[in-house]
């Protein structure tokens, strides 16, 4: 580490559950955020003031008038500009030690090999398809899943670690057949609300990688921003699960 590493992340540093060692460990881990909307956008501006080192944003949308509003790292020049282009920018502004790689197109022939190369990964996207297809692709490439989401004052974060035999996975949180796909473009969200869990969710990719505190692995921690409360539910494996049962 440079004297310019010690100095950019001295307040981490002195923190004696981060130190040397753990900073270390964040510049060389590899974390994968999937969606650059109302969460990715403060999780990889934050992950990337972190110090995580190598940094795969995910998106394959444009910047519009309308993301702006709960976006925030996309500005009014962006509008045009491919979501995960116009955040690169932006995270290496805050962080030009960071490698940043773009992807445009996350699909199912690419999915798993993208996931393979994180030591983390982020799920803010705001639809159950796409979010059932992370979910099993981080249980068979055994990877944890850091997964939020946000809807009018509301919003929900836990930690995924379903390749665990004692750990459930997303789908046994949710059942497909049992989903509906409410999202913030029908229902609206609070621009801070998104802020909020963006922040949290940066939060607890960090204290994955570098197993701190309590995780959130088999809890869901929901957030009422009307109430300004927070509680958490347990959340147990399916056994009949059609994704990680087997495990």
């Amino acid at each position: 580490m440079e004297d310019q590493d010690l100095l950019r992340y001295s307040r981490q540093i002195m923190l004696p559950q981060i130190d040397i060692e753990a900073q270390q460990a964040l510049l060389d881990s590899t974390m994968l955020l999937i969606g650059m909307g109302g969460l990715g956008s403060p999780s990889a501006l934050y992950l990337a003031a972190t110090g995580v080192g190598h940094l795969i944003i995910a998106d394959f949308d444009k910047v519009e008038l309308s993301n702006l509003q709960r976006q925030v790292i996309h500005h009014t020049d962006d509008i045009g500009k491919y979501k995960v282009d116009s955040a690169k920018e932006k995270m290496l502004a805050v962080n030009p030690n960071v490698k940043v790689t773009t992807v445009k197109e996350l699909n199912a022939e690419n999915l798993n090999s993208w996931i393979s190369k994180a030591d983390v990964v982020l799920d803010g996207t705001d639809n159950f398809d796409t979010r059932f297809k992370v979910n099993k692709a981080c249980v068979e490439e055994e990877k944890p899943l850091v997964s939020a989401a946000v809807i009018r004052f509301e919003g929900q974060l836990s930690v995924f670690k379903g390749y665990e035999s004692d750990q459930p996975c997303y789908q046994c949180l949710y059942s497909k057949e049992g989903s509906n796909n409410e999202n913030c473009v029908e229902n609206g969200v609070l621009a801070p609300v998104a802020g909020v869990m963006g922040s949290i969710q940066a939060l607890q990719a960090v204290k994955v990688a570098l197993n701190l505190g309590h995780q959130l692995t088999g809890k869901l921690m929901m957030f009422d921003a009307l109430d300004l409360t927070f509680r958490s539910i347990s959340i147990n494996k399916d056994e009949s699960c059609a994704v990680c049962s087997k495990i």
